[in-house]
């Protein structure tokens, strides 16, 4: 777009400062070249702050924070000013320069101009301090909302004019990035970009306090606009003198700010008699007005937020906090046009899309939108959110129409407080994608209160992308981050003391999430696990029984055959979902509520994938409906012998407090599992190895739902009734020390899939439960829940009586057992005697697989199944027929 026309399309016919003009006595004055004053008018609007050193703020119409814009406008201002830079400097001295962008408003605005300066590396200041990585300076801007910026170079001497030879740095450099990376010296230029200057102080302090450790020879400032008075621009020139350096300025236009005497308090009197009048009523606030000033508040609303996967580049940073080089830019674009792909097939037809960016993270849903551009034919528009406190009115005079507030959701330093959404509400957008970096995705952004629920009251559709926050390392030695001495080589399983620390500092895997893995919502689960849909991994359920009692495979390292059911055994699921649906409500609700009441009132459920799955997010669900809370919940693998997957307990680590965190699963057999999680987490601190189970009959855990062993009907299937997931795998050759373990999403069994059947089924009892939860919840508070093990006795005196002699194959209770006639070679059954209708499906297939029911007297179990002990080919008995091959 020419400038021409991007100028034409801000333009409005009335001026969006008009309305603090006229009240304030407020004026832009251009420079003195021809139509100055309407160049000015054109580019900014005037706002009142909630600030009580400034009454005024100039909002900018092409900068992308407060007032949506294009984003190749946007961008194209930004690389414009970089190339006006580099034609300042010439090709030489270019090639030597570093870039240093202010937080938050400019850091977007900064990466656009290192871009159009070529070769530049970039940083820019941050406002979030990150545990464990040393500050390399800070200064003050007095006037902003949030006074202190810090310098958190990756490398320390990025910001000293260079930053190494060729191959050092966060990323090595070929060809002719690495022949400008290795001229680089300590007196290389230092170009420091702001969206404005009003006074010169921000720049003069950032220069002072640098020159001071850095000291160079020449400074560039650049801004969209310089407002500076006469004395404030001689003041620059002093400075620049008394230190000894040259202090260039490049800014796009150029004014001033004429301000009234006693503009301060007139502005603050105005913004009380604006709030005042826009609360209505004493019950409403305006700090909690989500909508343009005149209307009346609108109250968020619950409605999905589909995640898009944009697959980032490994390696890639999602911005400049810690330095951005050459060589991320150049792996950094050629993956910008698949990630756009994405993002559009998720928007669908949607005309008129917002890509909203989070306070610093400005620069990646800046080239997101440049690249979703030229692929869809909606509107596209660019902005962020920010942590400046600015006044709503919903005049065409006025550059705020409109707020939403929400709560911080980052974890800030300076603790919690409003954020701000300008300009989005009442805009007309049918889509909203936020962007977020991860250490932002926090239950605090999927609260009701939260910014995703703000924006669902305001469009159609809101999706999210989230993109890796990058944490530094010590070692520079390519793109991708160090691996840590504390972690373990390729070949060892089992994790090293303290790794969960939250100070982790390599970039770790995000979480997959349906639909694009899984037939869940993405609200429902994000799976700490990776996608190997594409890898073999199924065989025979003879070779691997064959080649697990062989001891020549561990079961986790290769999947049964995933069989739809035959209609006979799909008919006997839905009566057997029918007959135990509120029972299972009620278990859900007492585990749930016991939860609650124990470890206080916003746990992380995190399941043990994949039985575990279906009950945390029916966990999830109850915690909404009862007490409309929002929990997070996770799943991750847990494997016999290998214990749990360590890099998504670093996840969880580096994402919420570990004491926060509770493990959820089905049901308790003998306690194996229960047992290994507990040794696992012997190796990490903080989290609590307790397992919370819809059922416990083997006595093996404190916090169930019931210790009755009865049919939970999600035990009847495999992934046709868990989102179409596999069990986990955990394979040397295919999961890595930094992998999350794997799984599949068959996706080609949609047709079967019960998932969400099984899910609403349970959930329409919830309400009728109630009461029965209550009673329950409040005996078991009160009672000794202590675990008893009775299960693994019974199953050490089965192992013996029946000359198996291994504990591992014998499975207790009615799920274990659905499962070994389901995936294992199963020997008998083992049945209480006189069980009902808990135990159709098991008789159904232990008739068609041929297997003995033996009833007994004594078991703690409804039901127990026994693996074959002594193995062959001929063991399965009939043809299996209780399942039909895909």
């Amino acid at each position: 777009m020419s400038e021409r026309a991007a100028r034409k399309e801000t333009a409005n016919v009335v001026w969006s400062g008009s309305w603090v003009a006229e009240r304030l006595g407020v004026e832009l004055v251009g420079d003195g070249k021809p139509d100055g004053d309407g160049e000015l008018r054109e580019q900014l609007g005037l706002a009142l702050r909630r600030n009580p050193k400034r009454a005024h703020l100039l909002v900018s119409n092409v900068l992308g924070k407060h007032v949506p814009q294009k984003p190749s406008v946007v961008y194209g201002v930004g690389f414009e000013l970089g190339r006006r830079v580099h034609a300042l400097l010439g090709d030489a001295e270019a090639r030597r320069a570093v870039v240093l962008g202010y937080a938050e408003t400019a850091t977007g605005l900064g990466h656009a101009v290192a871009d159009g300066l070529g070769v530049a590396p970039y940083l820019h200041s941050t406002r979030r301090p990150v545990e464990g990585v040393a500050r390399a300076g800070g200064f003050e801007e007095s006037h902003s909302h949030a006074t202190s910026h810090l310098l958190l170079p990756e490398d320390p001497n990025l910001l000293a004019g260079g930053h190494g030879p060729a191959g050092s740095g966060a990323g090595a450099q070929t060809g002719v990035d690495a022949e400008a990376d290795a001229g680089r010296s300590a007196d290389a230029p230092l170009v420091l970009v702001d969206d404005e200057f009003s006074t010169g102080n921000t720049v003069l302090n950032t220069i002072r306090a640098l020159h001071e450790r850095y000291p160079r020879s020449r400074y560039v400032v650049v801004a969209l606009v310089d407002m500076r008075s006469a004395a404030d621009q001689g003041r620059l020139t002093e400075f620049a003198a008394e230190i000894g350096a040259r202090v260039d300025l490049v800014a796009r236009s150029s004014g001033t700010v004429v301000l009234p005497e006693g503009v301060l308090a007139k502005g603050q009197a105005l913004v009380a008699a604006q709030e005042s009048a826009a609360s209505g009523s004493p019950e409403r606030s305006p700090e909690r007005a989500g909508s343009p000033a005149s209307e009346t508040a609108v109250e968020p609303v619950r409605r999905p937020c589909a995640r898009v996967d944009l697959q980032w580049p490994a390696g890639v940073p999602d911005g400049g906090r810690h330095g951005f080089t050459p060589a991320h830019r150049a792996a950094l674009e050629p993956a910008l046009p698949a990630m756009a792909a994405r993002l559009a097939a998720a928007l669908g037809d949607a005309r008129r899309v917002l890509i909203l960016g989070f306070e610093e993270l400005m620069y990646v849903p800046l080239r997101l939108g440049t690249a979703l551009e030229g692929r869809i034919d909606a509107e596209v528009r660019y902005s962020t959110t920010t942590r400046s406190p600015v006044l709503a009115v919903d005049d065409p005079g006025y550059a705020i129409r409109s707020r939403l507030v929400f709560p911080a959701h980052d974890n800030p330093a300076d603790g919690p407080g409003d954020r701000y959404a300008y300009n989005v509400a009442g805009a007309g957008f049918d889509a909203v994608v936020v962007a977020v970096d991860s250490t932002a995705d926090t239950p605090e952004l999927h609260a009701p209160d939260g910014l995703l629920a703000q924006l669902a009251a305001h469009t159609d559709h809101v999706l999210l992308v989230v993109v890796p926050s990058y944490v530094p390392s010590e070692d520079r030695s390519g793109l991708h981050p160090y691996v840590p001495s504390d972690v373990p080589s390729a070949g060892t399983l089992n994790p090293t003391p303290n790794v969960s620390e939250r100070q982790d500092p390599r970039m770790l895997p995000e979480p997959l999430r349906g639909p694009a893995f899984s037939s869940y919502a993405p609200d429902d689960v994000g799976w700490l696990l990776q996608d190997l849909s594409d890898t073999e991994l199924e065989a025979p359920t003879e070779e691997r029984e064959e080649a697990i009692q062989s001891g020549g495979a561990h079961y986790a390292e290769s999947l049964p055959v995933e069989y739809q059911p035959s209609a006979q055994y799909q008919e006997l699921f839905k009566a057997a979902l029918e007959l135990s649906a509120a029972r299972v409500a009620r278990a859900v609700g007492t585990v749930t509520e016991t939860v609650l009441a124990e470890r206080g009132p916003r746990p992380v459920l995190v399941s043990l994938a994949r039985a575990g799955t279906p009950v945390g997010v029916l966990m999830r669900r109850w915690a909404r409906h009862r007490h409309g809370v929002d929990l997070p919940h996770y799943a991750v693998s847990i494997v016999r012998g290998r214990g749990i997957d360590a890099t998504a307990l670093r996840w969880l680590a580096a994402h919420h407090d570990p004491a926060d965190v509770v493990f959820v699963d089905g049901w308790t057999g003998k306690g194996a599992i229960t047992r290994e999680l507990s040794a696992a987490l012997a190796e990490f601190d903080g989290f609590n190895p307790e397992i919370a189970v819809l059922a416990d009959p083997g006595g093996c855990v404190r916090t169930h739902g019931t210790r009755e062993d009865f049919l939970i009907p999600s035990a009847c299937l495999n992934s046709t009734v868990s989102g179409l997931i596999s069990r986990t795998v955990l394979r040397s050759d295919l999961v890595g020390p930094d992998d999350f373990h794997g799984a599949k999403f068959y996706r080609e069994l949609a047709d079967a899939d019960v998932s969400g059947h099984f899910l609403d089924a349970v959930a329409a009892h919830f309400d009728e439960v109630v009461d029965a939860v209550d009673a329950d919840v409040k005996e078991l508070l009160a009672a000794d829940r202590a675990p008893t093990w009775e299960g693994w006795a019974a199953v050490e005196r089965i192992s013996e009586e029946y000359g198996i002699h291994d504990v591992n194959l014998v499975k207790p209770g009615v799920g274990e057992t659905t499962r070994v006639l389901l995936r294992r070679v199963p020997w008998k059954i083992l049945a209480k005697r006189g069980a009902g209708a808990d135990l159709d499906h098991i008789r159904l297939l232990a008739e068609q697989r041929g297997v003995p029911i033996e009833e007994v007297d004594g078991l703690p179990y409804t039901c127990v199944g026994l693996i074959h002990p002594k193995y062959t080919r001929g063991a399965t008995g009939a043809d299996g027929k209780a399942v039909e091959s895909k």
